[in-house]
């Protein structure tokens, strides 16, 4: 039977990286979050039919994760960093013959839309950050278990209790696959090499400054469910008041699963969201 994880293959900055590519219309890059055995398909596979009824949905596995190839950190300048990855999602867009996306981006995969959007403000018409990283905050035991993970069915089971706010969206067998999918070959090796304790420095690493958050001349949807146990919705807060041109979206009764939980309305939003956008976005900001 064929994994639905695994996609297209596209080189990217040198990559080799498992990509899913489907609809028509206006691009949008989907980046998803660091949890262990993630991937792009366990990520966005609720969100990927319904936005692809309007746009061409782009969901990369980032290096590191996935079905994409692992680096060599034994290689000199191998390593799993802002920059690394800043590279491979501008090398997908390239590879594809994509000048300007839209971005949405969860959790770790929000830093690095953050991130993205600074360096290359061209590349990137309309920006959704979702539970995201990027701003300073205090490492929650939530984020630490997650970075922490070592693999037992027992461990993904607890793990997964703190991502959903409704336990009823874990289920053994969810548990299960997700156990599965971190002790799949070289997974869970390049996953305990991206964020070893302690762990606040790479909380810290993510972060874009201040300023070059406040100068983002593009129109921004910033989501959080409320009671994320995983990134506080203080970060979101500051995003929605650092950005000028920032929306933000709570949902109630939400974890760190916006896309999982809240999987329609999500969709939505952010279908409305991106559908209002011009085609000469960004605007400066004195515009």
């Amino acid at each position: 039977m064929s994994n639905p994880e695994i996609a297209h293959s596209v080189v990217a900055a040198g990559i080799r990286t498992n990509c899913h590519d489907v609809g028509s219309g206006h691009p949008v890059l989907l980046i998803h979050g660091s949890g262990a055995g993630v991937s792009a398909w366990a990520n966005w596979r609720l969100v990927m039919p319904v936005l692809a009824q309007q746009a061409r949905v782009i969901a990369p596995d980032m290096v590191g994760f996935g079905f994409t190839d692992r680096l060599d950190l034994s290689q000199p300048g191998q390593r799993y960093d802002m920059d690394t990855w800043v590279r491979q999602a501008v090398g997908v867009l390239d590879a594809l013959g994509i000048e300007k996306t839209d971005l949405v981006g969860n959790s770790f995969g929000g830093a690095l839309a953050l991130a993205l959007s600074i360096r290359h403000p061209q590349r990137v018409r309309r920006l959704v950050l979702m539970g995201s990283v990027g701003v300073p905050f205090t490492l929650t035991p939530g984020l630490d278990a997650a970075w922490g993970y070592t693999p037992s069915l027992e461990n993904m089971r607890k793990l997964l209790d703190v991502f959903a706010y409704d336990r009823s969206l874990v289920t053994d067998e969810l548990a299960r696959l997700r156990y599965e999918a971190s002790i799949q070959p070289g997974f869970q090796e390049s996953f305990a090499a991206m964020f070893p304790a302690p762990r606040q420095r790479w909380v810290d690493a993510m972060c874009s400054p201040e300023s070059a958050i406040r100068a983002l001349p593009h129109h921004t949807l910033v989501v959080h469910g409320r009671d994320d146990q995983v990134i506080p919705l203080s970060t979101s807060l500051t995003l929605s008041q650092w950005i000028v041109r920032s929306q933000l979206h709570v949902f109630g009764q939400c974890g760190h699963w916006t896309q999982i939980e809240h999987a329609a309305r999500f969709a939505r939003l952010v279908g409305d969201f991106l559908a209002e956008a011009r085609p000469d976005e960004p605007l400066p900001l004195n515009a």
